[in-house]
C-alpha cells in the first residue's frame, strides 16, 4: 500500500503543472529543479498527452475539416491523415529527447553546468506552450495562434536555463538564441522525416524504445526503423559546445564574420555534415551522362557545389530535350550528410506496390540499389530515382516519356561508374 501511494504522489498533476509553467514560469522551475522526476515519468505523465494533443488536432484540421481559400478545399484522406497522426506524435516524443542532448551540451559554453537530466525537464516544460499551440490545428485558418504560441515557449526556455542549466542571467538569452536555432534545424530534419515516412505509409506497428545496452533511442515502423545514436549525439555535442564558445569569444571581439563560421559549424555538427565524408566533385559525377538519351541531345548541363549550415552538397543536372520531349537527370550526393540521406532516403527500406487507373508507384529493390518508379499510365508523365549504396541519389523525370524509356535511359547512363565512386 505504502508503495502504491509513493507512485501516486510521485506522479505530476497535469493540470496543475500546465497551469503554472505557463502563468507562473519564474516561480515554478525552481520546484521543477528540485523534481525527481526522470524522463519516463515525464513521457508517461506529460508529454505523451500533450504531443497527443497536437497530433490529434493536426489529423482533425486536415482530414476532416480540410484547409479551403479562394473557392479551393484540401482535405488530407484520412487513412494519411491517421499515418501523419501517428508518426508526428512518436516524432515530436522523440524531438524532445534530442532538444535535450543539445541544450546539454550547449551549457558549458555560457557557464552552465551539463546535467542531462535537468536538460530533458527544461525541454519537456519548456515546449509547453508550443504544443499546446498545436490544438490550433484543428482549424487550419488559426494556426498563426498556434506560432504565437510557439514564442511563448521561446520565453519559457530563457527564464528557465539560469535555474535548470545554472547559466548566468546575462548568458540566459544567447544560450537560449542558439538552443532555438538548433531546435529549429531538428525540427526541419524531423519535419521532412515525417513526410517521408507518412508518404511510405507508415503508421502501423510502431515501437519506441531503447537499443540493449548502448542507451541508443529506437523508433521502428513497418520497412523503416529510425535510430537516435547517443554518442553520436554525444559527438556532435561537443563540436556544437566548442563552436559555441569559438562563436561567444568572436561576438565578444565584435568579430561577425567569424561569429557567422562557428554559427555554421554548429549547424554542420547538429546536422551530421562530414561524418560521411567529403561530397564527391560534381565533375567526377558528371562523367557518368551520356551526350545522348534516347536519341536526345543534352540541351543543358550544370553541376555545382553548395554550402550551407556547415553542409556542403554536389549535384548535377542535365536536360536532355527533343520537340517532342524531354528528360531530365539529376545526380545528388546526399551520403556526405547523414541527416540528409535519412530524410531524403526515408523510402528506401521500404517496398511499396501501389496502382490506380491512372497512376502506378512501386518501391524495389535490386542488385543494391533502390528504385522508386513513380509514372502514368497514360505514357504523360514518368519518374524513376534510385539510391545507390554510395549515396549518390539519381533522379530521372520524363515530359512525353512512359517508364520503360527512363528504365532505358538508365541503361544509358554510366552506372556503374557513378555507384563505384569511393568517398574520402
Amino acid at each position: 500500500m505504502d508503495a502504491l501511494d509513493n507512485t501516486t504522489a510521485n506522479r505530476i498533476n497535469l493540470i496543475e503543472r500546465v497551469q503554472a509553467i505557463l502563468l507562473r514560469p519564474k516561480e515554478t522551475w525552481p520546484t521543477i529543479a528540485s523534481e525527481g522526476h526522470d524522463a519516463k515519468t515525464i513521457y508517461r505523465d506529460y508529454l505523451v498527452y500533450l504531443a497527443g494533443i497536437s497530433a490529434v488536432a493536426s489529423f482533425i484540421g486536415l482530414s476532416l475539416v480540410g484547409v479551403g481559400a479562394m473557392g479551393f478545399h484540401f482535405r488530407v484522406p484520412v487513412l494519411n491523415g491517421l499515418a501523419n497522426m501517428v508518426v508526428g506524435f512518436v516524432l515530436t516524443l522523440a524531438m524532445v529527447y534530442v532538444v535535450a542532448f543539445i541544450a546539454d551540451a550547449l551549457a558549458p559554453s555560457f557557464k552552465g553546468e551539463k546535467d542531462l537530466p535537468s536538460a530533458f525537464r527544461l525541454v519537456a516544460y519548456g515546449a509547453t506552450a508550443g504544443l499546446l499551440g498545436g490544438v490550433f490545428q484543428v482549424l487550419p485558418a488559426l494556426s498563426i495562434l498556434g506560432l504565437l504560441a510557439g514564442l511563448y515557449s521561446i520565453y519559457l526556455f530563457y527564464t528557465g536555463v539560469p535555474v535548470m542549466m545554472k547559466v548566468p542571467q546575462d548568458k540566459a538569452l544567447p544560450y537560449t538564441a542558439v538552443l532555438v536555432v538548433c531546435s529549429l534545424v531538428a525540427g526541419l530534419v524531423v519535419g521532412m522525416l515525417s513526410v517521408a515516412l507518412t508518404g511510405a505509409g507508415a503508421g502501423r506497428g510502431m515501437h519506441m524504445g531503447a537499443s540493449s545496452g548502448k542507451g541508443d533511442v529506437e523508433i521502428r515502423l513497418p520497412g523503416t526503423e529510425i535510430r537516435i545514436d547517443t554518442g553520436k549525439l554525444e559527438e556532435a555535442g561537443r563540436q556544437m559546445e566548442a563552436a559555441a564558445k569559438r562563436m561567444e569569444e568572436a561576438q565578444a571581439r565584435g568579430d561577425g564574420q567569424a561569429a557567422g563560421k562557428a554559427l555554421s559549424e554548429m549547424m554542420g555538427a547538429m546536422t551530421g555534415a562530414g561524418q560521411g565524408g567529403q561530397p564527391f566533385a560534381p565533375d567526377l559525377m558528371q562523367q557518368s551522362l551520356p551526350d545522348r538519351l534516347l536519341r536526345m541531345e543534352r540541351t543543358a548541363i550544370e553541376a555545382r557545389t553548395d554550402s550551407a549550415m556547415g553542409m556542403s552538397l554536389s549535384r548535377v543536372t542535365a536536360e536532355y530535350s527533343s520537340s517532342d520531349a524531354r528528360v531530365e537527370v539529376v545526380f545528388q550526393d546526399i551520403g556526405a550528410v547523414p541527416a540528409l540521406a535519412m530524410v531524403m532516403g526515408a523510402w528506401a527500406g521500404s517496398t511499396v506496390n501501389r496502382e490506380t487507373r491512372e497512376e502506378v508507384e512501386r518501391v524495389f529493390q535490386r542488385d543494391g540499389i533502390t528504385f522508386k518508379e513513380e509514372y502514368r499510365k497514360d505514357g504523360s508523365q514518368a519518374e524513376l530515382t534510385g539510391l545507390l549504396p554510395n549515396g549518390v541519389l539519381v533522379e530521372l523525370s520524363g515530359d512525353s516519356v512512359d517508364i520503360e524509356g527512363l528504365r532505358q535511359a538508365w541503361r544509358d547512363i554510366d552506372i556503374r561508374r557513378l555507384a563505384g565512386l569511393k568517398r574520402s
